[in-house]
C-alpha cells in the first residue's frame, strides 16, 4: 500500500511541476486567421458539380495493375486469416 501511495504522490508532484509549463505555450491569434475581406465579402458563387467532375482525369489503372491489386488483396486476406487463427 505504501508503494501505491508513493506512486500516486509522485504523479501529483510531476503533474504539479508540469502545470506551470502550460502557460509558456504561444497560441495563434485566431481572430487574424481569416482576413477581414473574407468575413465581410460576398458569399462565393456556387458552381454545378458536373463541370468540376468533367475536369477530372480518367482513372489510370491498367489491366496488369488490376491483377496485381487483386493478388495483393488476396495476400492481405490470407495474412489476416493467419493472424486471426493465432
Amino acid at each position: 500500500m505504501s508503494r501505491l501511495r508513493g506512486m500516486i504522490l509522485a504523479g501529483f508532484c510531476l503533474g504539479g511541476a508540469m502545470l506551470p509549463l502550460t502557460g509558456c505555450a504561444e497560441f495563434p491569434d485566431l481572430d487574424r486567421a481569416v482576413p477581414q475581406a473574407a468575413l465581410t465579402g460576398p458569399y462565393p458563387p456556387l458552381v454545378p458539380v458536373e463541370g468540376l467532375l468533367a475536369q477530372t482525369e480518367e482513372p489510370r489503372i491498367e489491366d496488369q495493375e488490376d491483377e496485381a491489386l487483386a493478388a495483393r488483396a488476396a495476400a492481405l486476406k490470407a495474412r489476416a486469416a493467419r493472424l486471426k487463427a493465432n
